[in-house]
């Protein structure tokens, strides 16, 4: 992703997401709906756009744990800017919630007091799961017009 792709992006936060996972999908639309600020923009881990942010961090879209989709989600402050950063798995989510309004970054703070390497235990394992539990879609769900202008 380019500096000149992330035009529309300004101090917003960037979440890379599954497009086909149903888990990662149910998620986005979450989100979505409690983003009252107007503070997530969102892509789909498939887009083309998304290459050059994963090597400019040094990851492969192809690497071990990718396919058939990503392991994470990803969260990028500061998106294309000089103090560009990366955030993966439960600080990713914990950075999403510090986006939305009241309760939930009180809320993602709380879960901030688990220590990392339970929190992303948690993560991974409900990763494995998650094709399973809650499905695999053929392609990327289209977003509804109202929100094309929140998607890259």
């Amino acid at each position: 992703m380019t500096v000149s792709e992330m035009d529309g992006i300004g101090d917003r936060v960037l979440v890379v997401f599954d497009g086909y996972c149903g888990l990662c999908n149910r998620s986005v639309r979450w989100f979505l709906r409690r983003d009252r600020r107007d503070r997530l923009r969102f892509v789909a881990f498939e887009s083309p756009l998304v290459a050059g942010l994963l090597a400019r961090h040094g990851i492969s879209a192809s690497g071990p744990g990718l396919g058939p989709g990503p392991s994470s989600i990803l969260v990028v402050r500061d998106p294309g800017g000089a103090k560009e950063q990366l955030l993966d798995r439960s600080t990713g989510v914990l950075a999403m919630m510090a986006e939305l309004p009241r309760p939930w970054p009180a809320v993602g703070a709380a879960l901030g007091w688990i220590p990392r390497p339970l929190r992303d235990l948690g993560y991974r394992l409900i990763a494995r799961w998650r094709y399973r539990i809650w499905g695999r879609y053929e392609s990327c769900p289209l977003p509804t017009p109202e929100e094309r202008g929140r998607f890259l």
